[in-house]
């Protein structure tokens, strides 16, 4: 189970430091995201733009309101995607916490941080 969520975080990071790469070379921002202050709302985002970019990208030819819709609904992705990084990786740290102290024979600290790992992730999973 550990494996899963750590390749999803590594793809996450990976994608994200392009997206920063990106970002940085005289880009400059011209609409505002959606805000994603929190995990849950990181994800229905993304669910809800990954729609819309799915919707556009079926067609056989984009035109210029395509592309400019993409560019709009690029920036609720970016940030919706920054949010979940930022929480997973977090909740990875609390996972190894909770493998360490599977291995040192602490059932209230697998018990506590345990818990804290699955809230953050079912919201991802679930």
């Amino acid at each position: 189970m550990q494996a899963p969520i750590r390749v999803f975080a590594g793809m996450l990071i990976l994608s994200l430091s392009a997206m920063s790469w990106a970002h940085d070379h005289e880009r400059v921002d011209h609409y505002q995201p959606k805000a994603s202050e929190t995990l849950e709302q990181a994800v229905e985002n993304l669910s809800e733009y990954n729609s819309k970019l799915a919707e556009i990208l079926a067609k056989d030819e984009l035109s210029g309101d395509d592309l400019n819709n993409v560019h709009q609904l690029s920036y609720t992705l970016e940030e919706a995607l920054a949010k979940i990084h930022t929480e997973l990786a977090d909740v990875a740290d609390v996972l190894e916490e909770v493998h360490i102290a599977s291995e040192k024979s602490d059932p209230a600290t697998v018990k506590a941080r345990g818990q804290v790992y699955l809230d953050v992730t079912r919201t991802v999973v679930e």
